[in-house]
């Protein structure tokens, strides 16, 4: 992948589907994928799939920055909701997840994708669980 992801290394998932990590903080994360004909479904739009991706991504993201250099937080989605509002065909994506409410094990974001031109094409809400050691913004060691 040519552009720089803020995940290092990046995770294979986003090279297959060409999503970058281009923001992130503390419960927030933007994620973007420049939309092209490999994403297309058979009716020539951006694959419902993709958008999902990029929803999921970036809402796990949101809740898995970390303080200490080096160091990672890991987490699984236990439920995610999506209402698409807009279709695209080609151009940046771009989904900004946030984190909404967290607890000691399960935490709750918010996400909203745009299009190119800024139009909302998707937004959902989804529920995370930290796996073990990662439950603090400390993280733990890499490996």
């Amino acid at each position: 992948m040519s552009k720089t992801d803020l995940a290092s290394p990046a995770p294979p998932y986003h090279d297959l589907i060409g999503i970058r990590l281009t923001e992130w903080r503390d419960g927030y994360a933007c994620v973007v994928c420049d939309a092209d004909a490999r994403h297309h479904n058979r009716s020539g739009i951006v694959h419902g799939g993709v958008i999902l991706s990029l929803l999921d991504q970036a809402a796990a993201f949101a809740g898995l920055w970390c303080s200490v250099p080096g160091n990672i937080r890991k987490a699984v989605t236990i439920d995610l909701d999506c209402r698409f509002t807009g279709q695209v065909s080609e151009g940046e994506l771009r989904a900004e997840g946030k984190v909404v409410s967290r607890g000691r094990n399960i935490f709750f974001a918010r996400t909203e994708v745009f299009d190119a031109a800024g139009k909302m094409v998707a937004f959902g809400a989804s529920t995370h669980r930290w796996r073990a050691g990662s439950e603090t913004v400390e993280g733990s060691p890499a490996g």
